[in-house]
């Protein structure tokens, strides 16, 4: 056997009895040497003169191990992997179904028979740096959340989306299918948690517009210092849980890994059962699949305190969809299309002009609220539009007709009524100011002539009259 098949051992013993042929070291030293007993080295020395290089390798090479699995169990596995349902399993996965028909296989031992039959390659993937992240100590002090958007059914049923929470420090979990990731899928799939085990300290998301507002802030928010928030990010808000919005996928990486494990185990277990429905599937995931889980991966949290806070008295409420809107002058309130009408017995309340926030509940309910007060309302017909203000129109003009000048000998202007500046600037220019006041007809009222050169009137002036002390009336 050539040198270049021994292992490292059997190389360095071969430089060690080397030198027991050349008489550079004892049988006593060479045993040292090898860390075997003087009689074990004797044996190897005499191997060693026997067969030369090929006495110092292991006898055993080459041959059948005698803990080797049998033949028959190991083309059982291999026919099982070659059934349609079970091709895509891995190794791990085909040793606990295997377990579950009472054959017992080392994961390994499956995965080194797949790559000897060629069905298994090893995938290695580049990945970039990042910095590891110590678990939470105390359950419930951050719950990951995330949609899982995948093939569930493998085109037996609908498509559907998986909501996953899944603790940060114990790795429990709880997951339910939906049609779509909404936020009112988010608010079912947390009402779940939060009646089970409390309120979590912290809630750590994707940037899904669910979660993240994108749109600008309006100027009394920019006023008051706050940033727009979505339906989530306020009921969030009010229950006192933070949310904490990951910067990529990798950063809550416990909920990505666990909707990575999902897509592969629980879909081959849903296709051994025959499911192909969402309502199916969360009833399996309730009554068998998800307590199976938890007691392979669960595991223990560093610190025994549960810091889950008690359940709100009104979930309900807070999970649901909250619009501000303005009482108008009738008492009613406009939102989506539809009126609502204030009762009566709010009236001390002067709600006219004032903001209230109309709520939407999950289960189709609408309430009407002022300062945490729920207001009493009924519904106006659809179709209905508040009565708007009479508003007066002004009458409408009819065109002037073209006036016509009057002429010189006209009544109107030969009683100097309608004489005109044109008219009287002539007669100044002409200096004919008296005789044309004498010819208009104007009379001598005894008193001084106007700066025009007219005579004054011989009417007393409507303005303000003098009096004397005693109040009688001065000329």
């Amino acid at each position: 056997m050539e040198t270049l098949t021994m292992s490292r051992k059997e190389r360095a013993r071969l430089t060690i009895v080397t030198g027991v042929t050349d008489g550079k070291l004892t049988q006593v030293q060479a045993a040292e040497l090898m860390g075997v007993s003087y009689r074990q080295g004797k044996r190897i020395w005499k191997r060693y003169q026997a067969d030369g290089d090929a006495g110092l390798v292991h006898r055993l090479r080459g041959k059948p191990s005698a803990r080797r699995k049998p033949a028959a169990l190991r083309e059982q596995a291999m026919a099982l992997y070659g059934q349609e349902r079970h091709a895509d399993f891995g190794p791990t996965l085909m040793a606990e179904q295997l377990a579950k028909a009472k054959l017992v296989v080392d994961h390994e031992t499956l995965r080194r028979w797949r790559m000897a039959a060629g069905q298994h390659a090893v995938r290695r993937r580049k990945q970039a740096h990042r910095q590891w992240r110590e678990r939470k100590p105390s359950f419930g002090a951050m719950v990951q959340l995330d949609g899982s958007h995948h093939d569930w059914f493998e085109g037996r049923g609908p498509k559907c989306v998986l909501m996953v929470m899944v603790d940060d420090a114990t790795n429990r979990m709880r997951a339910r299918f939906f049609e779509e990731e909404t936020t009112r899928a988010s608010y079912d799939v947390l009402e779940g948690w939060v009646r089970k085990h409390g309120l979590p300290a912290s809630l750590y998301v994707d940037r899904d517009s669910i979660y993240r507002c994108e749109g600008d802030p309006s100027i009394a928010q920019q006023l008051a210092g706050t940033q727009p928030r979505t339906q989530f990010g306020r009921a969030m808000e009010q229950l006192g849980v933070d949310l904490i919005l990951a910067n990529s996928p990798q950063a809550k990486g416990r909920v990505e890994r666990m909707n990575g494990t999902l897509q592969d185990r629980l879909v081959k277990e849903m296709r051994l059962a025959g499911i192909s429905d969402m309502e199916s599937a969360n009833r399996f995931l309730e009554e068998k699949y998800l307590r199976a889980f938890h007691r392979q991966f669960g595991r223990e949290a560093a610190s025994a305190v549960n810091v889950h806070r008690e359940v709100p008295r009104n979930p309900n409420e807070v999970l649901s969809w909250e619009e501000e809107r303005v009482v108008q002058g009738d008492w009613t309130v406009a939102c989506e299309g539809k009126r609502y009408q204030l009762d009566r017995q709010h009236e001390a309340m002067s709600l006219v002009r004032r903001k209230v926030i109309v709520r939407r509940l999950r289960n189709g309910g609408v309430q009407l609220v002022h300062r945490g007060k729920q207001l009493k309302w009924r519904s106006l017909p659809e179709g209905t539009m508040r009565k708007e203000q009479a508003v007066k129109k002004e009458p409408e003009r009819r065109p002037s007709a073209k006036q016509s000048v009057p002429a010189a000998d006209h009544p109107w202007r030969r009683r100097g009524v309608g004489a005109g500046r044109g008219f009287w600037n002539g007669i100044r220019a002409r200096g004919e100011m008296v005789r044309a006041a004498a010819r208009l007809g104007a009379r001598d009222s005894g008193r001084p002539t106007l700066r025009s050169g007219l005579p004054a009137s011989r009417t007393p002036s409507r303005g303000r009259r003098r009096t004397n002390n005693k109040g009688d009336i001065l000329s």
